[in-house]
């Protein structure tokens, strides 16, 4: 079923909207959120939450992209529970990855709007200005949260060769937000 055809069964609050998500992006919302959360059972709730988020948003939302607009859902959602749980002293491997970002991005930020938009305006410029591959391996590595491992193995590249790629991408990041005036 298409995108907007789906997005039709919710507007017309049909329950087959959600059968019809999960059977198209269940398998990426799973993953996207096992690789965050690293507990099968916890991605499972988060996906289940993001079926209901996504049914209570739509309407009014009428997203231009219903993969992007879930797994941004389940992301948010994800990365929540890592907070929530890791406010519980469980562990989870999102905990690298977000002390990998604070080397270039600063405490409190998110709490801020102003700031928040010249990050988030600044990181966009300079994924446009990286190479592909560059982006997509830091994109891989900090939105969908896979291992560092893995993705040495998918470039057919050593572990340290690729967290040394990633390391530069971190620097390299850090002094594009220096250069907007963000302080790190």
């Amino acid at each position: 079923m298409e995108d907007h055809e789906i997005i039709g069964l919710y507007h017309r609050r049909d329950e087959d909207a959600i059968a019809e998500t999960d059977r198209k992006y269940g398998p990426f919302c799973r993953r996207l959120s096992l690789d965050l959360l690293g507990v099968r059972e916890d991605a499972e709730e988060c996906v289940s939450d993001t079926w209901l988020t996504a049914w209570n948003r739509m309407p009014p939302d009428w997203p231009a992209s219903l993969r992007a607009y879930l797994g941004r859902i389940c992301r948010n959602l994800s990365v929540s529970r890592f907070r929530r749980d890791r406010a519980k002293k469980r562990y989870s491997g999102m905990e690298v990855l977000l002390s990998e970002l604070g080397e270039c991005v600063p405490d409190g930020a998110a709490d801020r709007e102003v700031e928040r938009q010249v990050i988030a305006d600044t990181v966009s410029r300079w994924l446009d200005g990286l190479r592909r591959e560059d982006r997509d391996l830091f994109v891989r590595r900090y939105w969908y949260g896979e291992a560092v491992k893995d993705l040495a193995k998918t470039r057919a590249e050593r572990p340290d060769r690729t967290a040394g790629r990633l390391r530069r991408l971190r620097e390299s990041l850090r002094r594009a937000l220096g250069e907007q005036g963000v302080a790190v």
